[in-house]
């Protein structure tokens, strides 16, 4: 269910572009790009930083209140009181908004291309906030890499540039997260692979906001066939 932070959740040509021109190549790709990857298909999202671990399965084919369940947590199986915790989380979270996807945040005049490398083609932008309360966007850059063969994104980078505060008593010194993308082929489409995110910073000038975290997405399987 990390889905939703994130995502709090989100490049082409060899010749030199000036600033601001975006490829159509790239237009293209991030007219059909979802920060959640394909949707449709079941999968295992496995989550790790210093203090826990948790595996989810999502399966699509349940109704819609039973899709997440509870593997393990703390590689361990759930105990009863867990997963009661865990299904009353979901209930909570499903009342939320969807996660905004970065692409909707890029400001086009600021695209800066940063050149091509293996067949992959790395742009960064600006963002614009995503709402009168974002005090984060000014400070952050994101960077899209296009795999040129498949017209696919296959990695977004969003990293702060400054040390910013996003609100009051919080500093955050740097943040940063990477989330990639499997390649399509004749099997599949593309599918969120992992994502890593690394903060460090202070509340109340005293409280470590520190992370490092890794969700990595495993175990695919195809929508469900559609009932005639």
């Amino acid at each position: 269910m990390l889905r939703s932070l994130l995502i709090a959740l989100c490049l082409l040509i060899a010749a030199p572009l000036h600033a601001g021109s975006v490829p159509s190549e790239l237009e293209k790709a991030l007219a059909s790009f979802q920060a959640e990857g394909t949707k449709g298909w079941g999968f295992t999202q496995s989550t790790r930083s210093a203090e826990r671990s948790l595996a989810e399965r999502f399966d699509p084919s349940k109704p819609e209140y039973a899709r997440w369940s509870l593997l393990q947590k703390n590689d361990r199986a759930p105990t009863e009181d867990e997963v009661k915790e865990y299904k009353d989380m979901l209930t909570r979270r499903t009342r939320g908004q969807t996660a905004p996807n970065v692409k909707d945040q890029i400001r086009p005049d600021t695209c800066e291309p940063l050149g091509v490398e293996n067949g992959r083609a790395r742009y960064r932008f600006q963002l614009k906030p995503g709402g009168d309360d974002d005090k984060s966007a000014e400070h952050m850059v994101v960077t899209f890499s296009l795999h040129e063969a498949t017209g696919t994104i296959e990695r977004v980078e969003l990293a702060s540039i400054q040390p910013f505060s996003p609100m009051f008593i919080v500093k955050i010194e740097e943040a940063r997260t990477v989330i990639t993308y499997t390649l399509p082929d004749e099997t599949r489409p593309t599918l969120l692979q992992e994502i890593t995110v690394r903060v460090r910073g202070r509340a109340m000038y005293f409280k470590s906001l520190d992370e490092d975290m890794t969700v990595t997405y495993s175990d695919y399987t195809p929508p469900p066939a559609k009932k005639p």
